[in-house]
């Protein structure tokens, strides 16, 4: 299995964002912003968003590893080298 591009992790964010919350506007959000300030989403709603990238990309995202996933542009650049 090939791995996923930036692209397509980028995509993959933006659709568990949505379905976990989906009132955003996944093209309003700012990829060097923090996610959670854009999309005002609670603690459990963000734990749901990790398990469900966890899931579709096939491994573990450990909880020391969260603050890699702050905004889009940290969150695409982690996953893509955990993907690697």
């Amino acid at each position: 299995m090939t791995a996923p591009s930036r692209d397509e992790i980028r995509s993959l964010i933006l659709d568990i964002l949505s379905s976990v919350a989906p009132e955003i506007d996944p093209a309003a959000i700012t990829p060097e912003k923090a996610l959670r300030e854009q999309i005002d989403i609670d603690s459990f709603d963000w734990l749901n968003v990790i398990i469900r990238l966890s899931e579709a990309l096939g491994f573990d995202i450990p909880e020391k590893d969260y603050v890699h996933l702050v905004t889009l542009d940290s969150a695409v650049e982690y996953l893509s080298r955990r993907s690697a």
